[in-house]
């Protein structure tokens, strides 16, 4: 057993193997993608941006049940609401803190009403601190804003639940 390590030493066997794989690797084909002109395919699981979702009706989905604050292990969720004339419960302010968010789509799964969903968009950015807080309004939008993808993305999903 000494005498092959001292002949595996003294050949440097182990150095050949690893300059072959490197050698390798820098004669094969590169698979670098330029990103801005050219995108790879994402997921229909793939957790980006959140946003809040509408009924057909244009009623905000949101009842102000609080289980996607309860259940964020971030706590990035802040709800607060106030009980309506007709006796439903709803938001009267909605925010999340994208800096405390780690988008692990536990808000998304706890939801009752499919209010809060998380988007493709992954393209975004704050220019300033107090950016990092999307309110209701900004969040309602986005909803608005990227509705029919959100909806294709769930109905691929949907085999998956």
């Amino acid at each position: 057993m000494r005498l092959f390590r001292l002949i595996k030493k003294l050949t440097l066997i182990d150095f050949i193997k690893g300059s072959l794989v490197t050698l390798k690797a820098f004669f094969s084909r590169k698979v670098t993608v330029q990103y801005p002109e050219v995108k790879t395919p994402l997921s229909p699981r793939f957790r980006g941006k959140l946003a809040l979702m509408r009924y057909d009706n244009g009623e905000e989905r949101c009842i102000a049940c609080k289980l996607c604050s309860a259940v964020c292990p971030a706590q990035a969720i802040t709800i607060e609401s106030e009980e309506r004339d007709d006796g439903t419960r709803r938001t009267t302010s909605f925010e999340i803190d994208a800096f405390k968010c780690i988008y692990c789509g536990f808000c998304e799964e706890a939801c009752p009403v499919d209010s809060i969903v998380e988007t493709n968009i992954f393209e975004y950015h704050m220019t300033e601190n107090q950016q990092r807080i999307q309110t209701k309004e900004m969040l309602l939008a986005t909803g608005d804003k990227y509705r029919e993808q959100t909806n294709a993305n769930k109905k691929k999903d949907s085999t998956y639940k």
